[in-house]
């Protein structure tokens, strides 16, 4: 069986954004959904997502996480 990676944006007040223009895109390994985001999460950001919620088969694996650039 096969996992499916995903990621949920949220906004700065934790509500989830449904903007269609977001990839909602299912990665085969957590390392794919990973480097996806270390390439993208600026232009998340650009987009109005604050923070992102790693899912593996509907499960939460991690997050809220921040999208910062730590400055």
């Amino acid at each position: 069986m096969s996992e499916s990676w995903t990621w949920t944006y949220e906004d700065a007040s934790g509500a989830v954004v449904a903007d269609a223009s977001l990839p909602h895109t299912s990665y085969p390994t957590q390392s794919d959904a990973e480097s996806w985001l270390g390439d993208t999460w600026r232009e998340l950001r650009a987009q109005g997502v604050s923070s992102v919620t790693l899912y593996v088969d509907g499960t939460p694996v991690y997050g809220p996480m921040g999208l910062t650039d730590g400055t």
